[in-house]
């Protein structure tokens, strides 16, 4: 269809040299009809195709969008938790939305014309030399100059758009921030600050649009300079020959010349403009292919073999971890836990509770050291195969803007609503989600902000539940309930409990003192273990910990 639309274009100052030197110049009134006719016809066919050929483009660069978007979304998601740690949601967001949205408006806009451009300009340089080479020189005299100031405008350019980007992303980040902490900002009256702080991320956004776009705008004017004295020179020339009586020019000759001039400067108009897009958004091009050549830090190695049936038994074999080169966080840990055990991590704020079971989890890899389950080292098997089961309910309590049922459902996909209701009965959270006005059916905000901070911990509680898991891991999972609420959460979660390897984090050291084994970590070490009443004895760190929390309690109440 391109070559059907550039023929018909390329055919029509022809038909018009041949209306004005033989039909006008004869009065042949038929014959300058039939041309007319003619060239109607064609400028017909090639409207037609050319909405045809806009509209398949449409529907092919749409596809192509598509695909970057999902491979984005899907290659961001495989990403390890080092990737989120440097980065703001807001900014991450900026990439799958803005930065794609700006690869589809260069898609639609100018890759859809670029091909058939080229293409006419290559075949109008052929025929303006074939019928009459001075002239055709003469036209695109002021080409080269052209070529070398846009050549250097880009260099400038390019960095400018760059700068623009990042400006963009860094106020989606500050914004995205700042809507989810709305709460403490209210809370703390630090209104003016945010907006003044806003205020300052979207001047240096404006000012740096206005920099790039101000630098672009020299690309129409240089063009269309090109264009004009390339065109005047043309004419200037061309009427000196015919004054002449020069044979090889008619007057015809000299008009249809003058058109080639046109297609000829006009598809340069537009790649100028497309290499403006270009530059525009290629800044956006090389931060959305950043990330997807970003490879994830945890991977299954090509050899990986899925994770066989978890029994439970668990071993940390001179396990060191940093999480940068200059902080290490774990120092040589070793540790064996059979199935079926409870096991509690204590200690002060920041030892490397949290980081063993992040290891345990894999959502890190050791620096030095293997982490063993049932024997296997976990780094040979298949990522999926391995978290499929375990449990995990974090301190951070995450909850979807869904349905009761369905956030729970994300514990086990294919799990019927009578599990997810023996599920929720299991952990008492059944009780108050049968009182709310749709029940499992009632739709929860973003992270649950509808419900309280125990009923969304309950909910979380009950999905990690529900995917029947092998080893078990609550990291403070019951922090921000009260007491009542937590007896109920212990007595209901003792059955599920039974066989099963369990992990439980906790700063209120009266709920781990029924475990198997207490862990008391300090500086990245395991400083002592034992049961509660063994390490009582002991009167070590946990002794300490454990008296000053109970004279805290005492002295509030």
């Amino acid at each position: 269809m391109m070559v059907i639309v550039m023929l018909t274009t390329l055919v029509n100052p022809l038909l018009l040299e041949r209306a004005i030197d033989l039909d006008i110049k004869s009065g042949n009134i038929r014959g300058l009809l039939f041309t007319g006719a003619i060239m109607l016809t064609l400028y017909i066919i090639a409207m037609v195709l050319t909405n045809l050929r806009i509209n398949l483009m449409a529907k092919i660069t749409s596809k192509v969008v598509l695909e970057i978007r999902e491979e984005l979304y899907t290659h961001i998601q495989k990403l390890s938790f080092g990737f989120f740690d440097s980065r703001p949601v807001g900014k991450i967001l900026a990439r799958i939305v803005g930065d794609v949205n700006a690869l589809q408006n260069l898609f639609n806009n100018s890759i859809t014309s670029l091909i058939p451009e080229f293409l006419t300009i290559v075949c109008v340089t052929g025929i303006m030399f074939y019928k009459n080479y001075k002239l055709a020189l003469i036209s695109i005299s002021f080409l080269p100059l052209l070529i070398v100031s846009l050549s250097c405008i880009q260099i400038f350019s390019r960095k400018r758009w760059q700068k623009h980007k990042s400006n963009r992303s860094n106020l989606n980040g500050f914004t995205h921030e700042d809507f989810s902490g709305i709460r403490v900002v209210q809370a703390f009256g630090v209104e003016k600050k945010t907006s003044s702080q806003f205020d300052s991320y979207v001047g240096k956004l404006i000012t740096s649009f206005v920099d790039a776009v101000r630098l672009n705008n020299l690309f129409w004017p240089l063009v269309n300079i090109s264009w004009g004295m390339g065109t005047f020179l043309t004419f200037w020339y061309g009427i000196r020959l015919i004054q002449s009586g020069d044979p090889s020019l008619s007057v015809g000759n000299l008009i249809a010349f003058t058109m080639y001039i046109g297609m000829f400067w006009r598809p340069i108009t537009n790649i100028s403009n497309f290499y403006n897009v270009l530059i525009t958004n290629f800044a956006a091009a090389e931060r959305i292919f950043d990330i997807l050549d970003t490879a994830p830090t945890l991977v299954s190695i090509e050899a990986a073999e899925d994770m066989p049936e978890i029994h439970g038994d668990v071993e940390f074999k001179n396990v060191s971890f940093e999480y940068d080169k200059d902080s290490q966080v774990l120092h040589d840990v070793s540790f064996k836990i059979n199935k079926g055990s409870k096991i509690a991590l204590v200690g002060p704020t920041g030892a490397g509770k949290t980081t063993i079971i992040n290891l345990l989890s894999r959502f890190y890899d050791p620096t030095d050291g293997t982490v063993l389950i049932d024997g296997i080292d976990i780094s040979t098997v298949n990522l999926e195969s391995l978290r499929s089961q375990m449990g995990i309910m974090l301190q951070d309590t995450f909850l979807f803007s869904d349905s009761i049922m369905e956030n729970i459902r994300y514990g086990r996909l294919d799990a019927t609503d009578e599990e997810i209701i023996e599920a929720a009965k299991a952990v008492n959270a059944h009780s108050f989600i049968s009182k709310l006005e749709n029940g499992y059916d009632t739709k929860i905000n973003e992270r649950g902000s509808r419900l309280s901070v125990g009923q969304r911990q309950l909910i979380s509680f009950a999905r990690a539940l529900l995917a029947n898991p092998k080893i078990l891991i609550l990291d403070e999972a019951t922090s921000n309930i009260d007491t009542a609420t937590e007896k109920l959460v212990q007595s209901g979660i003792e059955t599920v409990l039974e066989d099963r390897t369990s992990f439980v984090i906790a700063h209120r050291l009266s709920t781990i003192r029924d475990c198997d084994c207490i862990m008391v970590v300090n500086e990245g070490r395991i400083v002592e273990y034992g049961t509660h009443m063994t390490l009582m004895k002991n009167k070590g760190l946990y002794h300490n910990l454990y008296v000053s929390q109970f004279k805290f309690l005492n002295e509030g109440a």
